[in-house]
């Protein structure tokens, strides 16, 4: 995955309790001063579903190379991270991003996380609040929000049938056709800002030895939860953005959840004519509003 990073950004790994964080931070010039410089940080996490990875965000995160420390780690089961075989869990999720705050960063950090990785960011926040600087959230769901159960498009019996499981996987994201396809009819509202660069890094995630097995526990809906049944407890401060046309997830629900915590989330931003990441279909938009975020 380095290729898809961006110039000054290398790799690192640590280890946590179901195996190797790989994770990109600066590292080469004119970066790598950013180590002992003292500079605030700010830690990247990805969404999950088919070809998901780090490079969601390399975008964003090297405009703010300068300024701030950033680390943005391939979750477990996901990129050039371990691919554990297991049933992939909420509470797998929840302590390895606390074990890999615990062991690379300086407490407290900013997060910044999209889709259901937001929703688990939010909380661990609640659990363990002095870990948290400050939250910067896209779209943050749980995929069954308000009980409705949004996210799951395939019915269980066809995802736990053995063999076909494979099938699904291998003919819905190993390859270039089925992740192109993924992209546009899922995640971006344009498919025109899809770039040959975005598919090849998804395909590369998606391609790699065993991860099939936490694609497969987010398309079961093993990792989703309510997020309304916990919104309510966050202290942390909070900012929302909402991409306009973000499918299963979408934006009056996102309001919806937003106005359970008026006292923690401080504004809710709706970007026009985006999907679930507008980050990476509306990057000025996003690296201006982190900008204002980061000042506050």
């Amino acid at each position: 995955m380095l290729q898809f990073q961006p110039p000054g950004f290398g790799h690192k790994i640590i280890q946590t309790s179901l195996g190797a964080m790989v994770y990109y931070t600066q590292t080469a010039a004119p970066w790598d001063i950013a180590e002992i410089e003292n500079l605030p940080q700010i830690v990247f996490l990805h969404n999950f579903g088919g070809g998901a990875s780090a490079y969601e965000w390399s975008k964003v995160y090297s405009a703010f190379a300068a300024t701030h420390r950033i680390f943005a780690p391939d979750l477990i089961g996901w990129g050039e991270s371990s691919h554990p075989v297991r049933n992939y869990q909420i509470n797998d999720y929840i302590t390895t991003i606390a074990e890999f705050i615990k062991q690379v960063c300086r407490e407290p950090v900013t997060i910044v996380a999209s889709s259901i990785t937001a929703a688990l960011t939010i909380r661990l926040a609640i659990q363990q609040p002095q870990l948290f600087r400050s939250l910067f959230l896209c779209c943050p769901s749980g995929f069954d929000d308000f009980g409705q159960g949004s996210g799951r498009r395939l019915p269980l019996e066809v995802i736990n049938t053995p063999l076909l499981d494979n099938l699904i996987y291998k003919l819905g994201a190993e390859n270039e056709i089925a992740v192109r396809n993924f992209l546009q009819s899922f995640l971006f509202a344009k498919p025109k800002r899809i770039s040959e660069e975005i598919v090849q890094a998804y395909l590369a995630s998606a391609q790699q030895p065993n991860a099939i097995f936490a694609a497969l526990a987010f398309l079961r809906g093993d990792l989703y939860f309510d997020l309304s049944l916990y919104i309510k407890q966050l202290t942390v401060p909070t900012d929302i953005l909402w991409g306009e046309k973000a499918q299963f997830i979408n934006v009056k629900l996102g309001k919806r959840l937003a106005d359970l915590n008026p006292h923690a989330i401080s504004n809710f931003y709706v970007i026009p004519d985006t999907g679930v990441l507008p980050h990476l279909e509306r990057l000025e938009i996003t690296v201006g509003l982190l900008n204002k975020h980061l000042i506050l």
